[in-house]
This record gives C-alpha cells, structure tokens and sequence, in this order.
C-alpha cells in the first residue's frame, strides 16, 4: 500500500493515497458517497477561476505556499470495513516533485515513492516495480509540491457545473477535464472556498478506477491550511486517514525518494558434504 490528497497534500496527495490503500484493501465494496444536488440557487455560477482563485486564497495564498519546501505528514490510518484494521501513514514530501509515502498496516508495509523521473511502488502483493504509462503519468502529476496551486496547469478545460450538497455543505462542483480519460471533479464550499470532496479517476494495477475522497478539520501550519483528517472511498473499501503532525522546510534527501535497489534472490543453502555430486 502506498498517497494522494494531491498535491502538496492537497488534491495530489489524496490521488497517490487512493491507489496505494487501494492494493491492501479486500474487503466488500460499499457504496461510494454521492454529491446531491443542493436546494440553494444562485443567479450566476462564478467561472472556475474564481473559484480557483477563491481556494488558494482560503488555503493560505500563493505567498505563503512559495515559503515551502519540504512537508513530512505523520498520522494513523484505518479501514472500518477490516474490522478496524488500523495502521500508521507517513509521507515525505518534497519540492518541486519528490514524493514517498509509506503506510504500515497489519505488520505489512505498503511504500510508493517518485523522485522527478521515477515511479516506483514496494508493496506484499507485487513486490518492487517501476510504474509506466498512465501509473507514471498520475505519480508525476500528483507529486507537484504546489498542485494545489497550479490546478489550471493540469487539466485542459475547467467548469463549474452547479451547485451541490456534499455532506453540510453547499458547494460549487468543478468538471476537470483531461487530454484522456475521464473527468475529475471536485467540489468548493461556497463560503470558505476550501475543497471538501474531489473524485478522481485513477490508473492501478487493475485499470482505471475511481476513488472520492472527502477532506476536513482544516488546520493552519506555517501559515498554510491543510486537511488533517480524509476520508476515502474507492472499488474495495472505504479508509480513514487522520494526520496528528505536519511540519515543514526539514532537509529531505533526493536520496529518499529513488527507487530501491531490488534485493538479489535468496540463495538455496548449501548441500552437506556427504550429499554433494562428486
């Protein structure tokens, strides 16, 4: 298992996290969480860059976030479904696009890291692989320290679509489209401008899947606002991330972040000397 928000733990973060927690997840499949549509009118929808603009605001401002380098988020993670299996997440970031992100769940350990050039995942199930194509394409998006900042940048067209309720709060639903693939959405709260859900399309293993992550319990760090408590949902189960400490600008090596050496294959022991072929 392996984060992603989304970005600077944002909307990146969460998509990287959807599909490493993804790999260790067995359990039934729920029903994900459905936005509806909120009794709320309004006269005019704002355009996406306003609503854009207003999230950056609510977050910190484009100041505060260029002030940061580096984030080490530390928290414990849970899977109601697995009779509470619960786990620790941590996650090492670092900029302009080195990510790793390791969960430990059950006494196994779930690793998936980028540095730049390189996707890499460590995990019980498949063991070490270097990730490519649409795996690659989503690590490489989704490590941006500052996604949050450059959401225009990663996507090719972007509409707010209406008004939604999603869970108490009104919120402007954004459609975030893509040169491929399905859309991305995402939704605002109308009077704080923070993002409280975004769906995402994500590649795994096993195809495309995808995963809604729902965010709260905001929280200021060196000037910046982040969510320390998600809940997502993807095709296995829903899990429960709570980060309990944030901090930033540590000195993080590029060395972290590159794929690990492949351990040689264990060597059959030695046969006794009597048994030996001549």
């Amino acid at each position: 298992m392996r984060f992603t928000w989304k970005k600077a733990l944002g909307i990146g973060t969460l998509g990287l996290l959807c599909v490493f927690t993804a790999q260790a997840q067995d359990a039934a499949k729920p029903a994900a969480p459905v936005a509806t549509p909120s009794a709320t009118k309004a006269a005019a929808l704002p355009t996406a860059d306003q609503v854009l603009d207003h999230y950056v605001q609510a977050i910190g401002g484009r100041a505060a976030w260029l002030k940061l380098n580096s984030r080490v988020s530390k928290g414990t993670i849970e899977i109601p479904a697995m009779n509470n299996l619960s786990g620790t997440v941590e996650i090492h970031e670092k900029a302009p696009n080195s990510m790793l992100a390791v969960i430990n769940l059950g006494g196994a350990a779930f690793e998936q890291g980028f540095d730049g050039k390189i996707a890499w995942s460590d995990n019980p199930q498949s063991g070490l692989r270097e990730l490519s194509g649409g795996e690659l394409d989503d690590a490489r998006h989704e490590a941006n320290f500052y996604h949050a900042l450059d959401l225009r940048k990663n996507y090719t067209k972007l509409t707010v679509s209406g008004i939604e309720r999603v869970n108490e709060h009104d919120t402007y639903a954004v459609e975030a489209t893509r040169a491929e693939g399905a859309p991305d959405k995402m939704y605002f709260d109308m009077q704080t401008g923070l993002l409280v859900r975004s769906v995402n399309q994500r590649y795994t293993p096993d195809g495309v899947t995808e995963f809604t992550a729902d965010v709260d319990d905001y929280t200021e760090v060196d000037g910046v606002k982040l969510p320390f408590t998600v809940r997502q949902t993807g095709a296995s189960a829903t899990f429960v991330i709570r980060f309990t400490e944030i901090h930033h600008n540590l000195q993080l090596t590029d060395s972290q972040f590159a794929k690990p050496p492949a351990e040689p294959p264990a060597q059959a022991p030695a046969a006794p000397a009597e048994n030996r072929p001549e």
